[in-house]
C-alpha cells in the first residue's frame, strides 16, 4: 500500500506540472498572437532618453529691398497703361496684377522691374515697368520740383536678363530718369492738351554699359515761351561710361541743383552738365523716374533688371 500511495503522489504532481505547462504555452501562444495583430514597439527608458530631440523648424530666410514707395507710382506693359499709385503699391507683394511684372526676389533682396513690348504710354511708342516720383501721392503728380529746388537720386541695380535683336545684340532699356513737366499756366500758354515736357536725362543698360542722354536746344537763343515747346530740344551725342557693368550689379547716382546736372557710376566715374542748355532747362519743372523702359517693340523682347536699393531726395 506504500508503495501504490507513492506512486499515486507523483502521478499527481506530474499531471499538476503538465497542466501549468500547457497553460504557460497557451498564455505565450496568446501573446505571441496579440503582439503579431497590433505590434507594439518597446523602448527602455534609457533608450528613450537617448533618442535625438524633434528637429527644430528652421526660420524663414529672406531679404526685402531696401526702397520705400510711398512716394512713387508704378506704369505697368498693361491696359492703358495700368498703374498703381500709393497706397496700393504698398501691398505689392500681394497684388495680382502686379506680381508679373513687380515682385520680390526674396533671395538677393531686390525689387524686380519686368518688362515686354505691349502697352504704352502718351507720347511714347515703348512699354515699360516703371516707378513715377510723386512728391505729393494725395495729388498724383501736380507737384514737382525744379533744378533750383534740387534733388538726389541714389540707387543700386543689377540687369538680371534682356533679349537679343536679329543681329545677337542685346536691346537696350532706360533705367533712370529725371522727367520735365510743364505747369498748368506753362501748358496753357502755349496751348498744349497735356503737362508733357521733353526728358531732361535719360539713363541706359545698353549692350552692358551705361549710357546717358540729355537734351540741348536747337536754337540756343530761343525765347522762354519758345522753349516750352517739346521741338525746340533735340538730343546730345550721348555719353558712355567707361566700366563695363554688364550683369553685376552697380550704383548709380543723380545730382541736380540750379544750372548743374551729375551722374556718377560706382562713385568713381561722373559726367557732369552745367552748359547753357542746362541753365536754360531750369524753367521746367521736373520729377524722378526708375525702373525697366524697354526701348524696342520687336517681338518676343523682354527685360528683367532688378533694383537693391532705391532712394531720392530734395
Amino acid at each position: 500500500m506504500r508503495y501504490l500511495k507513492q506512486t499515486y503522489y507523483l502521478t499527481t504532481t506530474t499531471i499538476l506540472v503538465l497542466f501549468l505547462t500547457l497553460a504557460c504555452s497557451k498564455n505565450d501562444s496568446d501573446t505571441e498572437n496579440l503582439n503579431e495583430e497590433n505590434p507594439i514597439d518597446i523602448i527602455d527608458q534609457e533608450e528613450a532618453t537617448n533618442q535625438d530631440p524633434e528637429p527644430e523648424q528652421e526660420e524663414a530666410n529672406y531679404i526685402l529691398p531696401n526702397i520705400d514707395l510711398s512716394n512713387w507710382k508704378v506704369t505697368l506693359p498693361i491696359g492703358k497703361p495700368t498703374e498703381v499709385h500709393p497706397p496700393e503699391i504698398l501691398n505689392y507683394a500681394t497684388n495680382e496684377t502686379l506680381k508679373p511684372f513687380f515682385y520680390n526676389d526674396s533671395v538677393n533682396g531686390a525689387l524686380v522691374f519686368h518688362t515686354y513690348p505691349s502697352a504704352s504710354t502718351a507720347n511714347s511708342s515703348y512699354s515699360r515697368t516703371e516707378l513715377r516720383e510723386l512728391m505729393n501721392p494725395e495729388d498724383r503728380g501736380k507737384t514737382n520740383w525744379t533744378f533750383k529746388d534740387g534733388g538726389n537720386m541714389k540707387g543700386k541695380l543689377q540687369m538680371e536678363a534682356i533679349s537679343k535683336d536679329s543681329e545677337n545684340k542685346y536691346h537696350r532699356t532706360i533705367i533712370m530718369q529725371i522727367h520735365g513737366r510743364l505747369t498748368d499756366a506753362q501748358r496753357d500758354l502755349i496751348g498744349e492738351d497735356d503737362n508733357n515736357a521733353p526728358p531732361i536725362l535719360k539713363i541706359y543698360w545698353n549692350k552692358g554699359y551705361v549710357r546717358v542722354k540729355t537734351k540741348v536746344l536747337k536754337n540756343i537763343n530761343a525765347t522762354e515761351t519758345e522753349m516750352l515747346h517739346t521741338s525746340a530740344w533735340g538730343d546730345d551725342d550721348g555719353f558712355t561710361f567707361k566700366k563695363y557693368v554688364g550683369f553685376e550689379p552697380f550704383e548709380l547716382e543723380v545730382n541736380v541743383e540750379e544750372g548743374k546736372m551729375e551722374v556718377i557710376l560706382n562713385n568713381n566715374e561722373k559726367i557732369i552738365y552745367n552748359d547753357e542748355h542746362i541753365q536754360k532747362w531750369g524753367i521746367f519743372e521736373n520729377y524722378f523716374k526708375a525702373g525697366n523702359y524697354l526701348a524696342t517693340k520687336d517681338e518676343g523682347a523682354y527685360a528683367t533688371l532688378k533694383y537693391y536699393e532705391l532712394e531720392v531726395s530734395h
